[in-house]
């Protein structure tokens, strides 16, 4: 049994150079046990045994980017799992996109937890003012759910670039000069601030924008969990906000409605109807948006809650056109946000492309299904509603002006090139487009999701990150 000794919690260096070293003897995962002893010792008796070298294994940049993110999680489990993975990865070297995989799985389940734990700490700390004067100072007491401190603070090193400012954990505390980030060991809750004269303020804008007609107590829970709430000066307000709201809520309904703003539904009214495409054409992205949720140009929109157009920057260089809204996108109201959207996303990541400086969008624009008992199930758009919709593709392309445009599946290539286009055929290679654009056609993240062979499935992600890889060259 061999004993791997890290120096802190999130030793990512010191779990690289022993899991490196471990590899290269031939120990197996179930061999190596890893601890956190911070004496600096890296490895406990008995000393290294001679193995079968395996020097030349490489790891995809994806495996890396992942073990820096799960080795934050706070599982005891996570140093093994993540040397199990760099174990397999040599004789499975696609390994990380079989999703299906339960040590895959997990792994991308602890950097997704790590990457939410992130993004809370962005929203919810608070910094409070403990000294003023020309030196103003602020401080804020953080629990997060998994070790973020040190991966987050840069965040708040720019956004608060002119202030003084820590930032205390039960982790590891962060501290900005002004000039420079610098990192102590965890505190005690006995050092956290108390409350100063801004939060009056804080508590009387969460009231002012506090929407009782919107309220959903569980999401709104599941988005700012309780375990935060003793360190948001807003929380103490939000028992009575909940208990008022169906009052509330009921005062709004009986209000006379407000009047609309006459040239935005001109507008979108106008750009609904039938029409050439130079006549009534959308002149911007906005235009687009209003106009779509009013579009009447098939039947789709009567059972769909609402149209879902593209978003992205006005003048992206790669388009990814989809089929059209799921059921989380058409509840949402924003494109590949569900199942699907996971999948584009780590494959995004994967290929090296930045999905914000991309248009995502789909050839139809509102959710066709059929209800199934309380489920809604999803049906493929007709030809007839991706020609009536292709009105309002051709407008996204002509206001974003793509230099490339991916189409995702058999439907999005009849939108994008007006006719079909076999995708096994066609896949990996440019296609010239009207508009001087160049198009890319390959499988639907959906697809991914639906290949029951795992060997298959893994070959058909591969080639779709290798797609992505392409149009994000060609973009270029």
């Amino acid at each position: 049994m061999r004993v791997a000794r890290l120096d802190s919690e999130t030793d990512f260096a010191g779990w690289r150079s022993a899991a490196r070293t471990l590899r290269d003897a031939g120990v197996a995962p179930e061999a190596a046990v890893w601890t956190v002893s911070g004496e600096g010792d890296l490895f406990g008796e008995p000393p290294p045994t001679p193995g079968v070298a395996q020097h030349g294994f490489t790891v995809p940049k994806g495996f890396m980017d992942l073990a820096e993110r799960v080795i934050l999680h706070r599982s005891e489990q996570r140093f093994a799992l993540l040397y199990r993975l760099l174990w397999r990865l040599q004789a499975e070297p696609n390994l990380l996109r079989i999703v299906s995989d339960p040590d895959v799985a997990r792994a991308r389940d602890m950097a997704s937890n790590v990457n939410r734990a992130a993004h809370k700490m962005k929203a919810f700390v608070r910094l409070r003012l403990v000294a003023e004067g020309p030196e103003e100072t602020y401080v804020a007491w953080f629990e997060p759910a998994h070790r973020v401190v040190e991966a987050t603070a840069p965040f708040f090193a720019r956004r608060y670039a002119n202030m003084n400012w820590s930032i205390l954990t039960p982790d590891a505390c962060a501290h900005w000069d002004r000039q420079s980030l610098s990192f102590t060991p965890g505190a005690d809750p006995a050092e956290a601030p108390t409350e100063d004269a801004l939060e009056d303020y804080w508590r009387t804008y969460y009231a002012s924008i506090f929407n009782p007609a919107r309220l959903k107590v569980d999401a709104m829970q599941k988005e700012m969990p309780k375990r935060y709430w003793r360190n948001l000066p807003e929380a103490s307000l939000i028992p009575a906000l909940i208990a008022a709201a169906e009052t509330r809520t009921s005062a709004m309904v009986a209000e006379p409605p407000s009047e609309p703003n006459r040239r935005v539904v001109r507008q979108a009214q106008r750009l609904s109807r039938d029409g050439s495409f130079e006549e009534g054409a959308p002149s911007s992205l906005e235009e687009v948006t209003a106009g779509v949720d009013f579009c009447r140009r098939c039947d789709l929109w009567r059972d769909a809650t609402q149209g879902v157009a593209g978003e992205g920057p006005a003048k992206a260089r790669l388009m990814l056109v989809g089929e059209q809204p799921g059921d989380q996108e058409d509840l949402a109201g924003h494109p590949f946000i569900g199942p699907a959207g996971k999948v584009l996303d780590w494959a995004l990541a994967e290929a090296g492309v930045p999905r914000a400086e991309t248009y995502v969008t789909n050839a139809v624009k509102h959710f066709r299904h059929e209800l199934r008992g309380k489920r809604r199930i999803h049906q493929n758009p007709t030809t007839r509603h991706v020609e009536a919709c292709r009105w309002w593709l051709d407008g996204e392309r002509r206001i974003v002006r793509p230099r490339v445009i991916v189409a995702l599946g058999g439907t999005a290539a009849q939108a994008v090139f007006g006719k079909a286009v076999p995708i096994a055929a066609n896949r990996g290679k440019p296609l010239a487009l009207s508009d001087r654009a160049q198009g890319v056609v390959t499988y639907h993240p959906s697809y991914l999701l639906r290949v029951p062979d795992a060997a298959e499935k893994a070959r058909a992600y591969a080639a779709f990150v290798e797609d992505l890889k392409l149009a994000w060259a060609l973009a270029a």
